[in-house]
């Protein structure tokens, strides 16, 4: 039988190599393999790096050596397009020489996408980038997507903001305080991508379900409620367990504020359910 690894594993072979899988996979694969080890380990050399910081004896060690280069970032807060497979100079001659052709025979570069126009006339032969980060913060190749339901770009921006997300959080990973605000600005353009297209990403799902129970309520809290307002319409024992569990700890011991602020998210995730359930009914009629 399809067994749940198996199954995560058969779907990244589908995304490299879809020729070498044939069954069909659902869309939504949860993470597995997952080093539930790792946020524990991150506090813990917090605290003993600070302790050593303060220590006396360990100042004269620290002396002389090279100072901690920053981590490269994952992602741009500003969109940057990679280039086209093809020249640009070779894209130039043969949109000069025929436009009507280049449109309907050629691949459409993203880099060229400026206008809604552009994105009718060549949707059906749009190049998207290499970089999946950049279709967050443009907004016609977000219309792609909701007018194009193809699963490959869903799972190429799945895996990528899964691992963007795991790596970045503010909270659960060791010396990434100084990027906060950086954290902050990427969950925002997240939470603008889910109100665009109406629906919410399954990886911020997973992101939630996995950190949530390390988050202290502060930190990143407007931008995290936000993203909870959009996860996708799942059981509600699964719910209970990795939802609403670890926020009731913080809802007890929290401030008046914070409790008005679960509530609210709250409520505008029931709102995202039932509007859902209308858009579903109004299609199933249609069809």
């Amino acid at each position: 039988g399809m067994q749940p690894h198996l199954q995560a594993l058969l779907s990244l072979y589908k995304h490299f190599c879809p020729e070498l899988v044939s069954i069909t996979l659902p869309g939504r694969v949860k993470t597995y393999f997952k080093n539930s080890e790792g946020p524990w380990k991150a506090a813990i050399n917090a605290i003993r790096r600070r302790n050593q910081e303060k220590s006396p004896v360990s100042q004269p060690l620290l002396l002389g050596t090279a100072q901690h280069q920053s981590r490269k970032r994952k992602w741009n807060t500003q969109l940057i397009l990679p280039a086209s497979s093809a020249s640009t100079n070779d894209l130039a001659e043969v949109k000069d020489k025929n436009s009507d052709l280049y449109s309907i025979s050629e691949s459409f570069p993203v880099e060229q996408l400026q206008t809604f126009s552009q994105l009718l006339q060549n949707i059906h032969h749009l190049e998207l980038p290499s970089q999946m980060g950049s279709v967050l913060t443009h907004p016609l190749l977000l219309h792609y997507m909701n007018c194009i339901k193809d699963e490959s770009i869903y799972l190429r921006l799945h895996y990528w903001m899964g691992q963007t997300l795991q790596e970045e959080c503010t909270w659960c990973v060791v010396d990434s305080s100084q990027y906060e605000e950086e954290f902050k600005d990427f969950l925002e353009i997240v939470h603008k991508t889910e109100c665009f297209l109406q629906e919410g990403f399954s990886s911020c799902e997973e992101f939630l379900y996995r950190s949530l129970p390390f988050w202290d309520g502060f930190c990143c809290r407007s931008q995290v409620l936000r993203l909870m307002t959009w996860i996708p319409l799942s059981s509600f024992s699964e719910m209970k367990s990795h939802l609403y569990g670890p926020l009731a700890q913080l809802f007890f011991t929290s401030s008046l504020y914070f409790k008005c602020s679960v509530l609210e998210s709250l409520k505008e995730l029931l709102q995202n359910w039932l509007n859902w359930h209308v858009i579903q009914l109004d299609s199933e009629s249609d069809s």
